[in-house]
């Protein structure tokens, strides 16, 4: 069985769609997960674990709780890589048709 090929989405105009922007997902998943772990280091500290140890458990606790958190924008962000990297795939696939004179 053939593996099913992924479909370039459509623009309006009825060339292909534009890739999704994903710098905005990766600021927003990047600060989210930055804020998140000094968050708990704060908070430990101020629990009374200071040091070196609070910072390695605030940070060892961070990784969950941003993967239960910032779902949503790690989500947006993994679409958004998979469309940029369908769409180059063809545009590849359209160059070397074109150099190698395919005009299907």
């Amino acid at each position: 069985m053939a593996e099913a090929e992924p479909t370039v989405p459509g623009a309006p105009t009825g060339g292909p769609a534009a890739p999704p922007k994903i710098a905005p997902w990766l600021v927003v998943y990047t600060v989210g997960r930055i804020a998140i772990a000094a968050a708990l280091v704060l908070l430990l500290w101020w629990l009374g674990l200071e040091g070196f140890p609070g910072l390695l458990f605030g940070l060892l606790l961070s990784m969950p709780v941003s993967y239960l958190l910032l779902r949503p924008s790690r989500e947006r962000l993994t679409e958004g890589l998979a469309a940029r990297s369908i769409a180059r795939k063809h545009a590849k696939q359209d160059l070397d048709a074109r150099l190698t004179g395919d005009d299907t």
